[in-house]
């Protein structure tokens, strides 16, 4: 047995089950939104939804609610452990899953989108944690780029399965695949997941304690920095996913192409994330991050040049996209895992702080792209070069004007805590 499986403290539990397992967690919560997709110009036809755009709130506020729920399930797991409060997460996400499948106005849909989101941020918060409870430093960040490698499937097989499942029932039939998928998921943590939280690591929940962990997480330039910086950079995915299948349904005419395109671009981030665990423990993390920040950048400007020019077809959209994206698969494994290594022993509270300013921050930023959609793809490549921009900046101010290599720490700052397993 490796050392890495050693680091696992369950006799049933292997190094890649756990990956796998932990993957799984996270890309329930990227099914509720990526399998509605396709559904959605038919969900607002059935609904009778007079305003276009408004078929976005279905995406928009499953994220809002998934993000502010994060400030609560940190605390939680950091107190009672990161195994039952999120078992509790599964049982609700599988029940809000039903029923969004019955909802008989669009209202009440709305209403089950964001308690799903609630439930579902629990799968968010326990897989961060759990991994920063069994690794530091670069392999955090090779055991996050695996996970990312197989959550990254999701989107490309997602609108592909929506689409299946309506061409033989109803579009609420996603919902309730959902909610198989939850359940087995559940059942599947219950029996081989470990409980990673030490006793002596557990924190009492009260204001004082909470608020004590939120200054840590707060005061931290490298964890609140590249929390930021991924919040921005999330804003420009969610730009896209709230307009895609509007852009190919009113833009380009062809809406049977969107599953094809959209499980391209999340292909390439998929490949992306294979090739930065590949790569990440010889070169690092500021490295890889930087440059494909760079790369993100003057990608999107060109896709930007193209679009204004009316230059844009289906196939360029595809690979200037897909080249963008594999640039942000890059990145975003690695400012995670780097946002997350200062604050391993308020672990619970970390991610949950940084998982409810990346979700609310994009799905802000996601919801003013998608909302100036004008029928062309000049809204979204508009905001992908300017999240790319503000993005860089801010890493820049985090890092003082110095990319690729870490800075040395100030005399006085406290090491991360090495990996507890």
């Amino acid at each position: 047995m490796s050392a890495a499986e050693q680091k696992i403290p369950h006799p049933g539990m292997g190094f890649p089950q756990f990956v796998v397992l932990m993957a799984a967690l996270m890309a329930l919560s990227a099914f509720g939104i990526d399998g509605m997709l396709p559904a959605l110009p038919e969900l607002a036809r059935g609904y009778q939804v007079t305003r276009a755009n408004d078929q976005q709130l279905v995406v928009t506020l499953y994220l809002l609610s998934f993000g502010v729920a994060q400030l609560f399930f940190g605390p939680m797991m950091d107190r009672y452990g990161r195994k039952p409060v999120l078992l509790w997460g599964l049982g609700f996400y599988a029940l809000f899953s039903l029923m969004a499948a019955v909802a008989p106005t669009f209202h009440l849909l709305l209403v089950a989108r964001c308690l799903q989101g609630v439930a579902v941020a629990t799968t968010r918060v326990a897989p961060v944690s759990i991994i920063r409870d069994s690794y530091s430093g670069r392999k955090m960040a090779q055991v996050m780029s695996l996970c990312m490698l197989v959550f990254m499937t999701v989107p490309i097989l997602a609108p592909t399965l929506g689409l299946g499942v309506m061409m033989v029932a109803s579009w609420r039939w996603i919902f309730g695949v959902l909610a198989i998928a939850t359940a087995a998921v559940a059942v599947w943590a219950a029996v081989k997941l470990p409980e990673t939280l030490k006793p002596e690591d557990r924190r009492p929940i009260n204001l004082a304690q909470v608020a004590d962990s939120f200054r840590i997480v707060v005061g931290s330039r490298l964890g609140m920095g590249y929390t930021l910086a991924m919040a921005v950079l999330f804003g420009s995915l969610f730009g896209f996913i709230n307009s895609a299948p509007q852009l190919f349904s009113e833009a380009f005419h062809a809406p049977q192409l969107f599953p094809i395109v959209f499980a391209t671009t999340a292909g390439s981030m998929a490949a992306s994330s294979l090739v930065n665990a590949r790569i990440v423990n010889r070169l690092g993390m500021r490295l890889i991050s930087h440059s494909a920040l760079l790369g993100f950048t003057a990608l999107a400007a060109v896709h930007c040049a193209v679009a204004l020019g009316g230059h844009e077809t289906v196939l360029s959209f595809a690979i200037l996209q897909a080249m963008t994206m594999f640039c942000f698969g890059m990145i975003s494994g690695n400012f995670s895992s780097m946002a997350m290594e200062p604050l391993g022993h308020v672990a619970g509270a970390a991610a949950s702080a940084q998982g409810f300013i990346t979700m609310v921050g994009g799905s802000i930023t996601g919801f003013l792209i998608g909302q100036m959609f004008d029928g062309t793809a000049v809204p979204i490549t508009v905001g992908f070069t300017l999240c790319g921009l503000l993005c860089l900046g801010v890493v820049l101010v985090v890092e003082k004007g110095r990319l690729f290599v870490a800075r040395s720490a100030p005399a006085g700052t406290a090491t991360p805590p090495p990996a507890v397993h």
